[in-house]
């Protein structure tokens, strides 16, 4: 059984501190895995996820983005993805370094994603695939509405604009309370700065998506609300990389690691993980 995970803080770019979790086999690992979250959520959500990835003898980080969960900064507030870029930049390097040689997928969920897409395009030799959940690259809310949040943006940049529904993100009721006991997202609402930068990104993702090259898994649920899955079919439609694969899940809600159906999401990961890996770490693996 996997142990409990580790707990730091590292130092960001720019002096804040981000806080992490790391989760590690009882033997040496065979991949590192980096789990990037999206809103309403933190790292301290991916505890089953990263059990069972560690259980296929992988080792996971994740970081808690700036503003959110235990990291310092402004509660949900961002100027510019790039700033959440640097983040996990920051949590990259440090896996890479105390975990030397092993290779490196990113696993980026909703907004988490957009940020992952992101850091690919500027850092695309640091890892070796990268896995998009539920991938906030279109959301079910107007153009026009979405043009005025990024107006909105330079005006009011604190002004609350954008609340998700913990009920939105799995049809399993005990995950739904188990959000809506958290206190570490609890009366979270979406600032118009961290909607427009949101937004801002995606609009640079659609024209840049050929410039992904490494290999990308995209999944997404097609009952889910918070997102849109016509966004990952122009993800994939676009990704200039020759070995992609969509998958969509049918009924899946937002999260579809804490959804019912987790199971075969979690197998058909770990096993798109392990084709992708180099020969000599799939020794002793198994199927």
């Amino acid at each position: 059984m996997a142990k409990a995970p580790s707990e730091e803080t590292v130092d960001g770019k720019d002096g804040n501190q981000i806080f992490f979790r790391c989760w590690r086999p009882e033997g040496p690992p065979s991949a590192l895995v980096v789990i990037c979250h999206g809103v309403n959520s933190h790292s301290g959500q991916y505890d089953w996820t990263a059990r069972q990835l560690v259980e296929n003898g992988f080792v996971v980080y994740a970081l808690d983005l700036r503003g959110r969960g235990k990291s310092s900064g402004e509660r949900f507030f961002v100027g510019d993805v790039e700033d959440y870029v640097g983040d996990l930049a920051t949590m990259i390097e440090l896996a890479k370094t105390r975990e030397p040689g092993l290779p490196v997928f990113l696993l980026g969920h909703s907004a988490g994603g957009v940020v992952s897409c992101v850091y690919t395009l500027e850092h695309q030799a640091e890892i070796d695939g990268l896995i998009c959940e539920s991938f906030a690259f279109r959301v079910p809310a107007p153009g026009v509405v979405l043009s005025v949040i990024k107006g909105l943006s330079h005006v009011a940049p604190h002004l609350r604009v954008l609340k998700l529904h913990n009920e939105d993100f799995s049809r399993d009721p005990e995950a739904v309370r188990a959000l809506n006991a958290d206190p570490l997202i609890a009366d979270e609402v979406q600032p118009a700065s961290t909607v427009a930068a949101l937004v801002r990104a995606d609009e640079r993702l659609e024209k840049e998506f050929g410039r992904i090259t490494l290999p990308v898994l995209i999944m997404h649920g097609t009952v889910d609300k918070a997102t849109v899955p016509a966004g990952s079919e122009f993800f994939y439609q676009h990704a200039g990389s020759p070995d992609k694969t969509l998958r969509l899940y049918e009924g899946h809600y937002h999260d579809l690691f804490n959804d019912y159906g987790k199971e075969e999401v979690l197998l058909e990961t770990t096993q798109w993980i392990r084709q992708h890996l180099p020969t000599s770490n799939r020794a002793g693996m198994g199927a």
